[in-house]
């Protein structure tokens, strides 16, 4: 149900309005000048504003006016008597999704705002998109100095002038959808949604109703039809994080929906066209999976047209440091270049660890380090040491494990350290996750792929 800001000078008036409107379970705020309502809007955003337009102090097309300047994003409904009709005509061509005439009746409101939410749900989008182009090309700041990060967005702004399908590969925390984004930021799409899902993050059951939608009745809880991301992104770009984790029936869809340029709804029968650039990224070796019979080939390669790998942070040192110095000044808030951010011995600390997370982990690092120097500066290899702890954990687990001249059931390791996480952790799949240094989402294609899941 919505949030409701009725103004107007008669009390009579809004508390009819409210008695209606909270018949249909919507919440009411209530104003009785323009001047009220905007003090209001400022401290509480709603999804509708009904009134009048004749008012003492601020009337009610000052307030549309406020409304538009502000880019408040909620839709005015004005109320009007016989006498100002043309007044509500000419609200309507300066912004005004509707009007009612008094004496109104309630079955009239209700209708009224119906539509006026509908339409408020798309000056919502609008309002968000026209956000994003003012951003245009600064989803996250691509900070790099290395060769190896620099033939990476050369390829990628090259692919970007055309709509070719890309595959980006690389370890966790690389920096994959900032990629995607540098190429939906350089192509002629920009202008367009840049639409990203995670498809290890999406229930298998629902894969394919979250990427083609579905109509109504399709399936138990779908009360009624619903795009999917495809179509969301029409004109602009899908993209499609931990791609390997898609099951083999939605890679089969996904394929059709490449060659052919078009899907199907879940339980729809219509074909509907999608002009969708698509780029895909995972963390996995594809080729391993299309040769474990756990990827499709023929999929594997429609999405592998243009493959860009992304290395990982220990293999680009050169980066470490200016991805330090950036992610310093955002945490701080830090405007200028700003000298004695880092110690010498916390910038050998952040150069010789090896970031098995990659950029993320050094996100998170900074980020941690920050907050508990209370953002104090420079930061020192005390502040950091607990990087030095890290270090000092895997040299323990370097020692703890021989190979057998003989080889070993990798898959079977795999699958008893596991095993043996779960059982320290009472089946808690997000400690034992912590326990084994991976992510939840890691964790979880880990447990798929070994049959446990």
């Amino acid at each position: 149900m919505a949030k409701i800001l009725i103004v107007d000078d008669e009390e009579r008036i809004r508390m009819i309005l409210k008695i209606m409107l909270s018949f249909r379970g919507h919440t009411t705020l209530e104003a009785g000048d323009g001047g009220e309502a905007l003090k209001i809007l400022e401290d509480s955003p709603v999804d509708l504003v009904i009134s009048d337009i004749k008012m003492e102090g601020l009337d009610g097309m000052g307030l549309l006016e406020a409304i538009k300047e502000r880019a408040l994003g909620c839709p005015v409904v004005f109320i009007t008597a016989f006498a100002t009709l043309d007044s509500a005509v000419e609200a309507m061509r300066l912004g005004a999704v509707d009007y009612l005439v008094k004496p109104f009746e309630e079955k009239q409101v209700q209708l009224s705002v119906e539509r006026a939410l509908g339409i408020g749900r798309i000056i919502a989008e609008n309002l968000e998109l026209k956000k994003k182009l003012l951003q245009d090309g600064k989803h996250e700041e691509r900070i790099f100095v290395s060769a190896a990060m620099q033939a990476v967005v050369e390829m990628a702004v090259k692919v970007a002038q055309s709509d070719a399908t890309v595959l980006i590969t690389g370890e966790s925390g690389t920096g994959k959808e900032v990629v995607a984004c540098l190429i939906h930021d350089s192509s002629q799409r920009k202008k367009e949604r840049f639409v990203a899902v995670n498809c290890a993050a999406i229930s298998p059951a629902l894969v394919e109703a979250e990427l083609f939608g579905h109509e109504k009745g399709a399936f138990t809880g779908a009360s009624q039809k619903k795009e999917g991301k495809f179509e969301y992104a029409a004109g602009g770009t899908l993209f499609l994080d931990e791609v390997g984790d898609l099951p083999l029936e939605a890679q089969a869809t996904l394929l059709r929906a490449i060659q052919e340029k078009s899907i199907q709804r879940v339980g729809g029968n219509r074909e509907i066209p999608v002009n969708t650039r698509l780029v895909c990224a995972t963390n996995q070796d594809l080729e391993k999976q299309v040769a474990q019979k756990r990827f499709r080939q023929d999929l594997y390669y429609r999405l592998a047209v243009f493959p860009i790998q992304i290395p990982p942070l220990r293999e680009r040192k050169a980066d470490i440091m200016p991805l330090s110095i950036h992610f310093i000044k955002k945490f701080v808030k830090l405007g200028a270049p700003t000298r004695d951010l880092l110690t010498p011995g916390a910038t050998r600390i952040l150069k010789d660890f090896s970031w098995p997370g990659n950029v993320r982990e050094l996100i998170n690092t900074i980020e941690r380090a920050i907050i508990l120097k209370a953002g104090q500066l420079p930061l020192t290899s005390d502040d950091l040491n607990f990087l030095s702890i890290a270090k000092q954990l895997k040299a323990e687990v370097d020692g703890l494990f021989q190979l057998p001249v003989t080889g070993i059931d990798y898959d079977a390791l795999q699958s008893e350290i596991v095993r043996q996480a779960l059982e320290m952790t009472a089946g808690n799949q997000s400690a034992a996750a912590r326990l084994l240094g991976l992510s939840r989402a890691r964790f979880r294609t880990l447990m798929k792929q070994l049959g446990q899941d």
